[in-house]
Parts: C-alpha cells; structure tokens; sequence
C-alpha cells in the first residue's frame, strides 16, 4: 500500500540537509590495481579469518588515517566491505562496534604474522 510507505519530508527541498553528503553512487570506479589489492585483502582475510576465528579472535583492528582512531571489524564486516568495494568501488556504511573488547581483535600485521608462522610450520613437517 503507498500509503503506508513514509515519505520523504525534504524531498524536492532546494535546502534539504541531506545534499550536502552526495550521492552514495557518486563513488569512482576503482583502478585495476585498486580492485587487485582488495581482492587480495578479501582473501586474506578468508584465510585470517579460518585460522583465527577458531582461537576466539572476532576480527580486525584497523587504524583509521581520517580519525586517528582504531576501529573494530568483525569478519563479516570486513568480508561485506571488501566485496562492496570490489563491486561499487566505495566501502558499505556500517555501525561502529558498540564497546569491542580489543581483546578480541588482532591488527592486519598480527594476522598475517600468524598466518604466515602456521605456513612455516606445515612447511616444515
């Protein structure tokens, strides 16, 4: 029923607050290098994520350059930012965790650093 479906109360509004933040399909293709190094990342973080997801980590902390601060990323959300960029050429909007425990969360250089220490000891055997 159209009547029950809300509607916008700025649309058509020259003033409407919300222009100011751009259309979300405005984003820029990525470059073919770009879009190489994310589908790197995404299976990088496939591989983090069957190795450490058994061991209790929940995902990723990453130091945000816009911010300066760090924030948490389950694997799932890295998963679904990855594959949106790889796609759209821009990250998913999402919630900020609400009060990760860093104990739960390992940096991209940790993980790769595990990754890489279960690699050498299967190579050994």
């Amino acid at each position: 029923m159209l009547e029950d479906v809300p509607r916008d109360p700025f649309a058509d509004d020259p003033n409407d607050p919300s222009s100011a933040m751009g259309a979300l399909d405005d984003a820029e293709p990525l470059t073919a290098q770009e879009r190489d190094e994310a589908i790197t990342d995404l299976a990088d973080v496939e591989v983090f994520c069957s190795l450490l997801e058994p061991q209790g980590v929940l995902g990723l902390v990453l130091d945000c350059p816009e911010c300066g601060e760090q924030h948490f990323f389950d694997w799932e959300l890295l998963r679904g930012n990855l594959r949106q960029m790889i796609e759209k050429g821009q990250p998913q909007v999402h919630e900020p965790a609400f009060h990760p425990d860093p104990a739960d969360y390992v940096t991209w250089e940790y993980a790769r650093g595990y990754v890489d220490g279960v690699i050498d000891t299967e190579e050994r055997r």
